[in-house]
């Protein structure tokens, strides 16, 4: 699992139509080898249009005015999406940060983080 089960619980519940995720860090070295610093990751995380869905909140895609009627939700925990650059609330939590966000701002699901590149 990506998060451990006892940090998972202790992580924000997201409320109504909301979504947690954590953006993608990218990986800590290039595929030559080459260690990247932890301020770099982070800074790239604060700007990713990458992220890892934790959890879904209780009215996430509900509202049949804007998402599909037969009710089939846009992304599921587990998934990974793209999001608008500086979407959502952040918050640092124990090894990097999690974003609330509106189950509208998920612009796409992916299938490999690593398939995207920033822009």
């Amino acid at each position: 699992s990506l998060v451990s089960k006892n940090l998972k619980e202790r992580l924000p519940q997201p409320t109504g139509w909301r979504l947690l995720v954590m953006p993608y860090m990218g990986k800590a070295t290039t595929d030559g080898g080459v260690h990247i610093p932890d301020a770099v990751r982070d800074r790239e995380a604060l700007s990713t249009v990458v992220a890892y869905v934790l959890r879904v909140g209780p009215l996430a895609y509900e509202d049949h005015n804007k998402f599909s009627p037969d009710g089939q939700p846009w992304c599921k925990e587990g998934d990974w999406v793209c999001i608008g650059r500086y979407a959502g609330a952040r918050f640092k939590i124990e090894g990097g940060e999690v974003r609330i966000i509106n189950d509208d701002e998920v612009i796409a699901t992916i299938l490999e983080p690593d398939d995207i590149k920033h822009v």
